[in-house]
């Protein structure tokens, strides 16, 4: 490329939320620009008005910079190639389709629907039979001066073929007769896609050019209006789709989830976009877990899979479990305190006891509620839970020792899970039974439940001393009705 920096750009339509897919094009184009020292570009792209959508300009903004993916220029920070939002470029666009039927890439069009509309054939497909190519200079000044509605088409080619090169999927060539005559300024003067990312591109200085697998094909298109206008071709780099499962891809369309969605969800913000990034690439070094300066150290277009990539939640649910095992527990209680408050035993208990027993338990942090509210789900159950080979533990066993294990939390003064457990301990090496057959019998006998987050001294440190002797005593009458 002549120009030595790089710079890449993303450009959204804001027709709703930011998809995954989206967000993946946008982090490896802000991946590959800071690799290389680069910059890079947000630019909207909203001149399709019937999909646009009020606020999703907005969700683009607050999206990109809390995953931390940084633009160097953009409508809302400014730049030296603005303006950043095509509906505010009309002008430029009408200039250079002007100029682009001059140079023959583009001609005027004036045939109405009803005249479209009848080229369809028997399967319904319609394609532009090039009517309007030969109209005269004096017959189209003369029907524009009228007011007679027209577009810019493209004249493309009958023959030959549109060849070009991809750093991913290598040389691509299309038959330019597979290719329409496709409009290139509409009757409003508003741009469609096909020009006005190629004009913007050029005019932003683009060098790489990166986008999803479905302009493999609509490439050649773009070229012709690059070499018409004698530029340089920027260097195309297109990215395999990711799909729901083997059959679906994913798609905003379907519904399918943003990462606003996961983030409500619970999941770890930079869990997220380091799982994003594994979705069609993978490291040299096979890490998989990936703070962004670390993806900007390791990514290359090498690790670029042309297959596709399938999403898998559960294997990102599983990086975000790792991302809150390394956080410190101040770290964790302020992103899981507003979970935490959906929970039925919030207010009722120590909450920074409650975040303890939950931090290890839990891959995102919506998942807080469900392993702390056993502790307010205690009621009459079946006394069969006592019952536990592997622990040694019975239903006589827990008549037997829940008395003394009774009269020894009662004379512990310090209440702390540490006091509690070594009590324990020596009371199992007394009564000479396996402590964890005792720490059994206690953790049921408190919870009423065979599995909790938080063993048996733990939950007991959060109900408190006069909760803890209280269940006992309710267990103990169930044991001797």
């Amino acid at each position: 490329m002549a120009t030595e920096k790089i710079r890449t750009r993303f450009a959204p339509s804001p027709t709703g939320y930011l998809h995954i897919g989206g967000l993946r094009t946008a982090l490896y184009g802000f991946l590959f620009a800071k690799k290389g020292g680069g910059d890079f570009i947000l630019r909207i792209e909203d001149t399709d008005t019937a999909r646009y959508v009020d606020g999703s300009v907005q969700i683009i903004y607050d999206t990109l910079r809390d995953s931390g993916i940084i633009y160097d220029e953009g409508p809302d920070v400014g730049g030296n190639y603005g303006p950043y939002v095509q509906s505010e470029r009309k002008q430029i666009y009408i200039d250079y389709a002007k100029k682009l039927v001059e140079l023959g890439g583009a001609y005027y069009c004036f045939c109405t629907p009803e005249r479209i509309e009848s080229l369809r054939d028997d399967a319904g497909n319609l394609r532009y039979d090039k009517h309007c190519l030969k109209l005269s200079k004096e017959e189209i000044e003369k029907r524009i001066a009228s007011g007679e509605p027209y577009v810019i088409r493209q004249n493309v080619p009958e023959h030959g073929t549109g060849t070009y090169h991809d750093l991913v999927y290598g040389d691509i060539s299309v038959d330019y007769k597979d290719i329409e005559d496709g409009i290139l300024l509409k009757s409003d003067g508003m741009p469609t896609y096909n020009f006005a990312n190629v004009i913007d591109d050029h005019l932003m200085g683009i060098t790489h050019v990166i986008r999803g697998t479905e302009y493999l094909s609509s490439t050649p298109k773009y070229n012709l209006m690059y070499d018409a206008f004698g530029w340089e071709r920027p260097v195309y780099i297109h990215l395999p789709p990711i799909m729901k499962d083997a059959q679906h891809k994913l798609s905003k369309r379907n519904g399918d989830a943003s990462y606003e969605d996961f983030v409500k969800k619970g999941y770890v913000k930079e869990s997220i976009v380091n799982y994003i990034a594994l979705l069609g690439w993978s490291p040299k070094s096979n890490t998989e877990k990936m703070n962004l300066s670390e993806l900007i150290e390791n990514f290359s277009l090498e690790g670029i899979n042309k297959s596709p990539a399938i999403f898998d939640e559960t294997k990102m649910k599983w990086l975000s479990g790792e991302y809150i095992k390394a956080m410190t527990f101040e770290e964790f209680k302020e992103c899981a305190l507003p979970f935490l408050k959906d929970s039925k035993a919030y207010g009722k208990y120590d909450q920074d006891k409650l975040l303890a027993v939950a931090k290890g338990r839990v891959q995102i942090f919506s998942e807080i509620p469900s392993k702390v509210d056993f502790l307010e789900e205690f009621a009459e159950f079946d006394l069969a839970l006592f019952e536990n080979q592997k622990q040694k533990s019975s239903v006589e066993l827990a008549k037997n020792i829940l008395p003394q294990i009774k009269e020894t939390l009662s004379a512990v003064t310090e209440w702390t899970n540490s006091n509690l457990f070594n009590a324990l301990v020596e009371l199992a090496a007394k009564l000479e039974i396996k402590k964890q057959a005792l720490l059994w019998v206690m953790r049921v006998a408190i919870t009423g439940k065979e599995s909790t987050a938080g063993g048996a001294t733990e939950v007991a440190d959060i109900l408190g001393k006069e909760e803890t002797l209280k269940r006992i005593d309710f267990t103990a009458e169930l044991l001797n009705k």
